[in-house]
């Protein structure tokens, strides 16, 4: 179960409830404002929204580093098995790695990356940190750290397991779902790749868009 979760309710009748499976790490600093902006608007339009603190981050009590893959997919079915009525399961980017065990009437998707993509990202940061240091690595010198002691990537102290998981973690197949991308065109929405900022950033247009996609696919699938 998730530690901390940020709720908004609707003023008027339910329409369903959509659970947002935020990024990873550094990411989901990244897009919480946006996502914020994404769960009123649903809220707004007749949506339970919400969006749960994952073991290890935010809110959490618990140590990033006592944290896998595994125990982030436990979290989100006992989140999920704790929720009456229709949910929509709203995954962005490496949520898309943990959302498919729990059980929800559909899935939403936003650019979805797979685990290996991840690790190189943050591994390629880890190396660009310490040239800045004047320490070389490599990722795979990283990498054969990890083997056997947990490893700090982009102030995330990971353990040796979740860098293994990372490393084989495809999305799994899930249905009905719907795969966004951002751009234009069927099938996208107009936005910004806040994950790619260094800091966090705010992108209105995109929270609205967003919270549109999901009320249509909701309604696509017969569920509001």
């Amino acid at each position: 179960m998730s530690d901390h979760i940020l709720r908004f309710d609707p003023a008027g009748p339910l329409r369903a409830t959509i659970l947002f499976v935020p990024p990873l790490f550094e990411e989901a600093n990244r897009t919480r404002r946006t996502l914020v902006l994404a769960m009123r608007a649903l809220a707004a339009d007749g949506f339970v929204a919400l969006l749960p603190d994952l073991p290890g981050q935010n809110e959490s009590l618990v140590p990033l580093e006592q944290v896998d893959l595994a125990r982030w997919q436990s979290a989100l079915v006992d989140t999920t098995a704790a929720i009456d009525g229709p949910l929509i399961l709203a995954s962005l980017r490496g949520g898309a790695l943990i959302d498919h065990q729990a059980k929800a009437a559909a899935w939403w998707r936003l650019a979805p990356v797979g685990g290996a993509s991840l690790l190189r990202t943050l591994l390629r940061a880890r190396v660009a940190a310490d040239r800045e240091a004047g320490v070389t690595s490599s990722l795979d010198s990283l990498q054969a750290e990890a083997a056997t002691a947990p490893l700090l990537l982009a102030g995330n102290k990971l353990s040796s397991v979740m860098i293994a998981q990372l490393g084989s973690a495809d999305i799994q197949p899930v249905a009905p779902l719907r795969t966004v991308t951002l751009g234009s065109g069927e099938g996208a929405i107009a936005g910004t790749p806040l994950w790619l900022r260094a800091e966090p950033g705010e992108d209105a247009a995109m929270a609205a868009a967003i919270a549109a996609d999901i009320a249509a696919w909701s309604t696509t699938c017969g569920i509001s």
